[in-house]
């Protein structure tokens, strides 16, 4: 893409000194390798609402029923300074258009998942850091991660291939999309969707069916959050493989038995995992083109992210 997509991430990730303690969580494959593919907006609610770096800890605390951000010495509740803080900087973040956010872990600002709540001084893993909170009920369709998940290879291919997902659906709205045009977004996707659900796939598919009976505006809201929540969800190994063996049936009547049968070996090969999801792709890419099939050269499932990332080279 000619303009490097934005996301979010907070600050301390970029090696920026604005944690408690003065110092940073800085992580080189957040800035020396997505940095090279994304335009990465930094974000610290701590600093940006005001208080300094270093400085008292917080923590999240639950007060009759309300979460409440509050020093852990001085008790100093700094949850309305935050709000009014994250009420204003949200609006800023639209007009970003960000793709994606990266949280940092266990932050009672950015924590995205499992933050620890005191109640009545005893912890639970069962929050979500007010900043993280807040950005995600502006933005419910926003690819969302913290830096910590990332470094499990599924959950990063995942993250990466929604972000390059949801920027291409965004650029279908803004470009004035009408239904015939959200009919080939669809197709062009249908192959990726059936990889990481295939029953939101088919509701997908059944409702581009039904576009021009659906108001435009509803039928884009619909579609967006299913194809959001659908690309959430991990694809996994035998979904990848009965995509892989949907695509090679179409070469049955084209190519040669021998090339056939090797087909099929690297997929059984992936299945059993002694091969990584890149092998059967690149395979299945090279007879496509060799084919001249231009409904799977239109698959962004060959494609779905730049092959520089290297996120289908893991078995």
């Amino acid at each position: 893409m000619e303009t490097p997509i934005a996301i979010g991430i907070s600050s301390c990730l970029l090696g920026e000194r604005v944690r408690y303690d003065g110092g940073h969580k800085h992580d080189r494959y957040l800035t020396d390798t997505l940095g090279a593919f994304f335009r990465l907006v930094p974000v610290c609610p701590e600093v940006g609402c005001g208080l300094p770096a270093p400085r008292e800890p917080m923590r999240l605390e639950e007060v009759t029923g309300e979460v409440r951000l509050v020093t852990t010495r001085s008790r100093i509740d700094h949850t309305e300074r935050m709000r009014r803080w994250y009420a204003e900087k949200v609006g800023e973040l639209a007009a970003a258009d960000l793709c994606g956010f990266i949280f940092k872990k266990d932050s009672p600002s950015s924590g995205l998942f499992r933050v620890k709540v005191h109640r009545a001084g005893m912890p639970a893993r069962m929050g979500r850091g007010l900043f993280a909170e807040a950005v995600t009920a502006r933005f419910p369709l926003l690819p969302v991660e913290e830096e910590g998940r990332l470094h499990d290879l599924e959950l990063r291919e995942n993250f990466v291939v929604r972000i390059f997902a949801y920027r291409r659906w965004k650029d279908l709205v803004a470009g004035g999309g009408t239904p015939g045009r959200l009919a080939k977004f669809h197709t062009a996707h249908k192959l990726l969707l059936m990889a990481h659900s295939p029953e939101l796939c088919r509701e997908l598919g059944g409702l581009v069916a039904r576009g021009k009976e659906v108001p435009r505006d509803e039928l884009f809201a619909r579609y967006g959050a299913l194809f959001m929540k659908a690309l959430a969800r991990l694809a996994t190994v035998p979904k990848n493989t009965a995509v892989l063996r949907h695509i090679a049936c179409s070469f049955r009547k084209r190519l040669p038995r021998d090339e056939r049968d090797e087909l099929g070996e690297v997929i059984d090969e992936y299945r059993r995992r002694l091969v990584p999801l890149v092998v059967p792709v690149t395979l299945l890419r090279h007879y496509a083109r060799t084919c001249g099939d231009e409904y799977l050269l239109g698959q962004v499932y060959l494609t779905p992210t730049p092959t520089e990332l290297m996120l289908r080279n893991h078995v």
